[in-house]
């Protein structure tokens, strides 16, 4: 059964097609946008004005996903091609921004930022953050998620047939559970599923429920599957990563570009549409907001009441599994 289409949210583009640098006001907040002819998929000629763009489009549909988070923000100032790096520490940064305080081990201070608006997820896109990175966790409950999260991740020796199986085999194990999961391609090579937790349980409860899921699939899919944590012991085989399932953790949120070519987006997908044929260049820069403005938010109900791990487990566990 398919999700109730909500009102669509219509926009016009926010940045026009001239000049490197233009002045906006997001929400009451103004920000300079620089380098807007920076082009960021070479191949296909996709600047950064266009992510921005993109960005601003889809805005009140990724939100949701990304408010309250904090961010471990993946930059690529030159697009793709160019050198990318992890920006962790937004202590610089205009006062209306939101920050989350956190030490290091070795005892200094930095802050993670936290969007809390469209301006927020702007200004991680002029930054050059093509991938928008949340936590599981919001900073009003941060120790515990809101979601159960398993990323199937293909080796280069397996093929995109057996992450489609492997995603099906999850599915009817979730049912066997009574259990809804939600699916999106990665936007990357594979595809991540969501369970709703409502934020009512620990990291440590949240990642003892996906091993259980990721070690049945396995049980079911022992040729091309593994759930070894380090790469050398899984001899090529698919990644079932359960260990996504910690603080601090972070996939590409519902809705994020990816710095891959084709600019591809990590799409929430209907379960009927995981099988033969599909194929995670089908959506991109050029066509998701068109798809979620047609179809709505069918990614929502993650961030529901959430499952009851309680009772789940105990059915799991008078079942003989542990």
């Amino acid at each position: 059964m398919q999700t109730p289409r909500p009102r669509s949210v219509t926009r016009s583009r926010l940045l026009n097609s001239q000049g490197e640098t233009q002045v906006c006001k997001i929400g009451g907040h103004e920000i300079r946008f620089t380098n807007l002819s920076k082009v960021f998929w070479p191949t296909e000629g996709f600047t950064k004005r266009d992510m921005i763009n993109y960005y601003y489009e889809i805005a009140p549909y990724i939100l949701p996903y990304l408010k309250n988070r904090p961010q471990s923000l993946n930059r690529y100032p030159n697009g793709i091609a160019g050198k990318s790096f992890y920006h962790k520490d937004l202590t610089v940064a205009p006062g209306w921004v939101k920050k989350f305080p956190y030490t290091t081990s070795e005892g200094e201070n930095k802050n993670f930022m936290v969007p809390t608006n469209e301006a927020g997820i702007l200004y991680m896109a002029n930054l050059g953050s093509i991938e928008m990175n949340p936590w599981n966790s919001t900073i009003n409950k941060p120790g515990h998620p809101d979601w159960c999260c398993l990323d199937l991740d293909p080796d280069k020796n397996n093929t995109f047939e057996q992450v489609i199986q492997t995603a099906q085999v999850v599915k009817r194990i979730l049912d066997d559970f009574k259990i809804t999961g939600y699916p999106k391609t990665s936007g990357s090579t594979g595809i991540h599923i969501y369970i709703p937790l409502g934020a009512k349980y620990t990291y440590d409860e949240c990642q003892l429920f996906g091993k259980i899921i990721a070690r049945r699939v396995h049980e079911q899919l022992p040729a091309f599957t593994s759930i070894e944590r380090l790469t050398k012991n899984r001899k090529g085989k698919l990644y079932i990563d359960y260990l996504q399932n910690r603080p601090k953790a972070t996939l590409a949120a519902a809705y994020s570009l990816r710095p891959k070519p084709g600019a591809t987006v990590s799409m929430p997908l209907y379960w009927d549409e995981i099988k033969k044929g599909l194929a995670l260049k089908n959506f991109t820069i050029l066509n998701a907001a068109k798809r979620v403005k047609k179809e709505g938010d069918i990614f929502k109900p993650v961030l529901g009441k959430g499952i009851d791990l309680e009772k789940v487990l105990k059915n799991i566990n008078s079942s003989g599994d542990s």
